[in-house]
């Protein structure tokens, strides 16, 4: 794996590229792409980080692995191309949305739109085999994507972080609530959204508090 990572981010995780631990994560990565189909594509592995440079981020959603079906990871957490069937947790992110703005929820699933206004759509885990969710979880991904959100939390301030799901909020633990929003909920697949995904009016809260702070509101 030959890592090329946008420059801003690649100065806060420089260190962790130089850890043992990432050596074998490589390691492991570079076999399991040349053992048979993985996602995303190898060039957009590091896709969250390049869409969204460091300095830019306003708000940061984080999702698990990525999607393990052909075609659709594409590097950005609940995002896939365009043309390509809404999955169902991102149907359940537009309907809340909807109900949220009353906007129309648009036909594309392609959410490089939110990552160019400073949305860090990062997956915990950044690769995955064909067909085996969860397949490269524990290898030295978590350890490498908390040290991205630790460098926000400690560096920036005034971010909203969306953490969905019991996974995603135990990132909470090392975030500053004073320094930032923090809004958790249940996590928007058809199996919990219903337990308090819907009705989290997260989109809205995550826009008040960047208009209070003086940012310009995302356009969902």
């Amino acid at each position: 794996m030959n890592v090329k990572i946008e420059e801003s981010w690649g100065r806060r995780l420089a260190s962790e590229f130089a850890q043992p631990y990432f050596a074998e994560l490589a390691a492991f990565v570079r076999q399991e792409y040349a053992a048979g189909e993985c996602y995303p594509p190898g060039g957009r592995i590091f896709n969250a980080f390049a869409q969204t440079p460091f300095e830019e981020v306003k708000v940061v959603i984080l999702g698990q692995d990525p999607y393990h079906e052909p075609g659709q990871a594409m590097g950005l957490c609940f995002s896939v191309p365009d043309g390509v069937v809404l999955p169902p947790s991102l149907r359940n992110i537009y309907e809340e949305i909807h109900s949220e703005f009353g906007t129309p929820p648009p036909a594309s699933g392609d959410l490089t739109r939110w990552a160019r206004q400073g949305v860090l759509l990062l997956n915990a885990t950044l690769t995955v085999r064909r067909g085996l969710a969860g397949s490269h979880q524990r290898r030295g991904w978590e350890t490498f994507t908390d040290a991205a959100i630790r460098a926000l939390a400690t560096e920036r301030e005034h971010l909203v972080f969306l953490l969905w799901g019991s996974y995603a909020g135990q990132k909470a633990a090392f975030i500053d609530p004073q320094r930032h929003l923090v809004l958790r909920s249940a996590h928007p697949s058809p199996l919990s959204a219903y337990r308090g995904f819907f009705g989290n009016h997260h989109f809205q809260l995550c826009n008040d508090y960047l208009v209070r702070c003086g940012q310009k509101p995302i356009e969902w």
